[in-house]
Parts: C-alpha cells; sequence; structure tokens
C-alpha cells in the first residue's frame, strides 16, 4: 500500500509540472518534489527488502537441497560399492567355471589318447588276422572246412597237463636194474589230451618251445638212491637225483624243449632207483606249450 500512494503521489506531480511548464516553482512543487523524494526512498527500500526476501529464499533453497545431495551421493557410493562386491563374486565363479572347463578339456584330451591307442591295438591285431587268414586260406571268405581246421589249429595251441604217479594211498617204483618208463596214471589237468596216462608220454601237438617239470620224492636208504630222468624222443634230457641214508628226499629239475609236431617226451625210473608216490602227490610230471613256433 505504501508503494501504492508512492507511486500516485509521484505521477501528481509529475502532471503538475508538465501544466506549470516553465513557471517558477511554488512552494507546492517543493512539497510535491519532496515528496517525490521520500518516493524514491521509500521504492529503494522497497526494492532492498524484496531483494533481501529473495536472497533469503535462494539461501533457503540450498540449505533445503543440500542435505538431498549428500543422501543421493550416499546412495551411490553404496551402490558402487554393491557392484564392486557382485564383480568380485562373479569374476570368482568364471574363475571357478574356467578351472572346471580347463579340467574337463583335459580329461577329455587324456580319454582321446587313450582311445587313439586302443584304435591302434585293433587296428594292429587285425592287420596280424589278415595277415593269418591270408596265410590260411588266402580271403576271408572262409568255407565250412576251413573255419574247422582253423578252430583245431587254434586247439591244438592250447596244451598244458600235470600228474602224479597215484590216485591214492602209497607205492613204491623200484628198484630195478635198467631204466624203465614211469606212468603218471593220476591226471591233474591234460587241456589238448598230448599226455597218455596209459603209456606215460607226451606226445606234442605243434611245433613250438615247451617246459618240462619232474618234481620226485622218496626215502633215504645206504645203498638205493632216489631218481629218475627226462627223456626226448631217446635223448636223456637231464636227471633229478638224490642219494642219503636216511630221512626223506625230494629232489626236482626241468627244462625248456624245442619240438617238432610228434616229438616224444616221459620220464624213466633211474637204474637201481627207487621213488615214492602217496594221495599227497608228492612226485609229478607236468609239461606246457610256451609259444608256438
Amino acid at each position: 500500500m505504501k508503494i501504492c500512494g508512492s507511486l500516485l503521489v509521484l505521477l501528481c506531480c509529475c502532471l503538475a509540472e508538465t501544466q506549470l511548464g516553465g513557471e517558477t516553482v511554488s512552494g507546492d512543487d517543493i512539497t510535491c518534489q519532496g515528496h517525490h523524494g521520500e518516493a524514491e526512498t521509500r521504492q529503494k527500500e522497497v526494492m532492498g527488502a524484496a531483494q533481501r526476501t529473495e536472497a533469503a529464499a535462494t539461501a533457503c533453497t540450498e540449505q533445503t537441497c543440500q542435505p538431498d545431495i549428500h543422501t543421493v551421493l550416499r546412495e551411490m557410493s553404496t551402490l558402487v560399492a554393491e557392484q564392486r562386491v557382485e564383480l568380485r563374486h562373479t569374476k570368482t565363479q568364471m574363475e571357478a567355471m574356467e578351472t572346471r572347463l580347463t579340467d574337463r578339456l583335459k580329461a577329455s584330451e587324456k580319454t582321446v589318447v587313450e582311445h587313439t591307442v586302443v584304435i591302434q591295438e585293433l587296428k594292429k591285431k587285425q592287420v596280424e588276422q589278415a595277415a593269418a587268414v591270408a596265410a590260411v586260406g588266402g580271403s576271408v571268405d572262409l568255407t565250412g572246412s576251413q573255419v574247422k581246421e582253423l578252430w583245431r589249429e587254434r586247439e591244438d595251441r592250447r596244451v598244458s597237463f600235470s600228474a602224479s604217479l597215484v590216485a591214492s594211498g602209497v607205492e613204491t617204483f623200484g628198484p630195478i636194474s635198467r631204466p624203465t618208463t614211469l606212468i603218471y596214471r593220476h591226471v591233474f589237468t591234460n587241456t589238448g589230451n598230448a599226455y597218455n596216462p596209459n603209456t606215460g608220454v607226451f606226445t606234442a601237438p605243434v611245433r613250438g618251445v615247451y617246459h618240462f617239470v619232474v618234481f620226485v620224492h622218496g626215502f633215504g636208504h645206504a645203498s638205493t638212491p632216489t631218481g629218475l630222468s627226462l627223456h626226448k624222443n631217446e635223448e636223456h634230457v637231464v636227471v633229478a637225483y638224490s642219494h642219503q641214508s636216511n630221512y626223506r628226499v625230494d629232489t626236482s629239475n626241468g627244462a625248456s624243449l624245442l619240438l617238432e609236431v610228434g616229438d616224444v617226451v616221459y620220464v624213466k625210473l633211474w637204474a637201481d632207483a627207487w621213488v615214492v608216490d602217496s594221495y599227497n602227490h608228492h612226485t609229478t610230471f607236468s609239461g606246457h606249450l610256451l609259444f608256438p613256433m
């Protein structure tokens, strides 16, 4: 209201000045001018008050906004910290996954190598089998008779036997003045039926290297030794022999022999010697095909 009054007074003064033109300023003019100065002063005061009010409002607004900025900064800091934690967790998961993938890759590579070795072995066997088939029939288109022949040859390559002199009780063989073939009647095994328990003679079914072993049991005696010998055809090979005046006697011997098909191997009681066998099977004769030739 003061501002409006001042503006009205100022307007009146301006009108009076316009009407009077160049006339001499009267006391009313002086009064008007005085009012005019007073109005300007009041106007300045009002404007200063408005400026102070605006400054106060601006300061208030700044004070109001300042806490909000700090809150936002704190929230952003918290969010950044959470993102860092999540990033570290993700990095750890990626490293673990990379380790697992590396282990699986190594295992797969090992499996591939093993499979490669197996495939190579199978190929080698296939080549060997193809060569064997070619040597027998010349092709894989075998007839029934050829298959039977291959089966027979396969069975002939499986040769092994072991036997003792008696099956039960106790029996003494000898002494006899001349060497005599011993017949081992109690057969433990006779794969390939190359040993004849009726004659005591082993006959080689295929050409190859065979290994033979004899074990001998007897009684000590002052004038009677315990002994026997291993023979190939008519050839003396080795002897298992012992002579002592008392107590029991146990001795053994063996040899590996290259035999042709039809060669025979047998055991002879040593001249003027004896051997003993019982249900415990102390005295035995064994032979095995090591490999064909």
